[in-house]
């Protein structure tokens, strides 16, 4: 009963919120991602700030699940908005680093890969205080692979 009083609460309090891209706005973001070339699938989260109308930075963190050892990413896009409404799409360009080890617990098996990313994307208003994210994003370090994204996005 509480959990279903909490998410009423949150859903109330949000509902007022304005989806559009404008200055100060931000969204909070969690997603699946699935990589094309290499087939790891991943868990991540992210938070989307306009710090200008139609100008979003969304720094964002994945978890991928290779079938050893870890691989973790973060990055840091710049997102453009063409359309507004309740279907959003966007391009981004952006910056990625990625972390991995291939056996964990043995010297001299971590590496770090840096590189760009460039996309588009799309977001499409279900509530007013739910969304969904779907992108497809090209990362230029050491696979060279595009990867889906697709996720849910809670204004702030």
């Amino acid at each position: 009963m509480k959990k279903a009083l909490l998410i009423f609460s949150f859903a109330l309090l949000t509902s007022s919120f304005s989806f559009a891209q404008e200055q100060g706005d931000s969204r909070v973001h969690g997603f699946g991602t699935y990589g094309l070339k290499s087939r790891y699938w991943g868990v991540g989260v992210g938070i989307e700030y306009f710090f200008v109308d139609k100008f979003a930075l969304m720094p964002s963190y994945t978890r991928f699940n290779p079938e050893v050892g870890n691989f973790n990413n973060f990055s840091m896009d710049l997102r453009y908005y063409l359309t507004e409404g309740p279907s959003q799409v966007y391009v981004m360009a952006g910056y990625s680093q990625s972390f991995q080890n291939t056996q964990p617990g043995t010297v001299g098996t971590k590496r770090n890969y840096v590189g760009a990313n460039m996309g588009v994307g799309a977001y499409i208003r279900l509530t007013d205080w739910v969304g969904l994210i779907s992108e497809f994003k090209f990362q230029s370090q050491f696979y060279q692979e595009g990867s889906f994204k697709l996720g849910l996005a809670f204004p702030l």
